[in-house]
């Protein structure tokens, strides 16, 4: 018999997935108490005025920044222990564990997100595409055309599949919410301090090589995640997704981005990266992909269904285990 009160982490992490699936970021609850990565944030803004001064030694700078790092991940693998510890045993506990998984992914508020510059800049053209994609990508909207804007939405949907969504699965299947806690503090400190701009060149290193490390293997798996998606995407695009993949990913500048762009864009025959403009000046990056560079909205519409697939075969995947495990299990 299944019991809540087992906290079976897999049963656990698929309950989660289904409250993301089904409730998103929950604008209805965090509209009147703040999200707990705007707490994280609100924390590392106030590391980065205490110990981040422009009258510090660069040298000075980095060795706090790598404090902050081992302060603020330890704090949050800390509190991930005592909610654990706390919920443990009873049903009322494993409800609160799986609201807290489903509070902590993305899939929904990713999907959303991403679709709303689709709709945007069909509907209301370059300027309307512009301002959506600004709450998704770090670099300069206004100097996007409206390839580039497509272009952007899906590159930040198949990085963000990775860091929110494969990610904190895997790092909540390691270690359960200390890793989970321990990963969105990670990588909160790395999208808010982890830049090469001259005020986080050096306290901000720790945090972007720290996530660079925790993203290691979750890039790679959700690459392979959407190759296996594209294998059902009725447009026979898993070969292409899987070479381009393996031949275009490390020519991203970053360690891990490269490997789920450039499966999507295999998958979808297009051309993502390429040349970017961020606060911290233009990256030229090589083109990854083979195809086109010329996306457009209904473009960024196929790389959400390809998205959708890609996290219901990871649910799968999860069910699959869970199954498996339940179901052979002695007595």
């Amino acid at each position: 018999m299944i019991s809540l009160s087992d906290h079976d982490p897999l049963l656990l992490l698929l309950f989660g997935l289904a409250i993301d699936a089904l409730f998103g970021e929950l604008p209805a609850v965090f509209a009147h108490v703040p999200h707990p990565i705007v707490l994280a944030g609100r924390v590392i803004e106030f590391f980065d005025r205490k110990l981040n001064r422009a009258s510090r030694s660069e040298r000075s700078r980095r060795e706090r920044g790598i404090v902050t790092v081992i302060v603020l991940v330890g704090m949050a693998a800390g509190l991930g222990v005592a909610v654990e510890w706390l919920c443990r045993g009873s049903a009322i506990g494993a409800v609160i564990d799986a609201l807290v998984i489903g509070i902590l992914l993305a899939q929904r508020g990713l999907y959303e997100h991403v679709g709303a510059v689709a709709t945007a800049l069909e509907w209301g053209g370059l300027p309307a595409g512009r301002e959506a994609v600004r709450h998704l990508v770090g670099r300069d909207p206004m100097r996007l055309d409206a390839p580039g804007v497509a272009r952007a939405a899906i590159e930040s949907l198949a990085e963000n599949f990775s860091d929110g969504v494969a990610a904190p699965v895997f790092w909540y299947l390691l270690l359960g919410l200390p890793g989970l806690f321990a990963y969105k503090m990670a990588n909160t400190l790395d999208s808010m301090i982890g830049h090469k701009t001259l005020r986080y060149r050096s306290f901000g290193w720790a945090a972007a090589r720290f996530d660079d490390l925790l993203n290691l293997v979750p890039a790679r798996l959700s690459g392979l995640l959407l190759v296996a998606a594209a294998m059902f995407a009725g447009e026979r695009s898993a070969g292409r997704a899987f070479a381009a993949m393996l031949r275009d990913a490390k020519k991203h500048h970053s360690p891990n981005a490269g490997w789920p762009e450039a499966a999507m864009a295999g998958a979808l025959g297009l051309a993502l990266a390429g040349p970017r403009d961020y606060a911290e000046g233009r990256v030229n990056d090589p083109w990854i992909g083979g195809g086109a560079p010329l996306a457009r909205p209904a473009d960024i519409g196929r790389a959400l269904r390809l998205y959708a697939l890609a996290c219901l075969l990871l649910a799968g995947l999860i069910l699959g285990v869970w199954l498996a495990a339940h179901f052979t299990r002695p007595g």
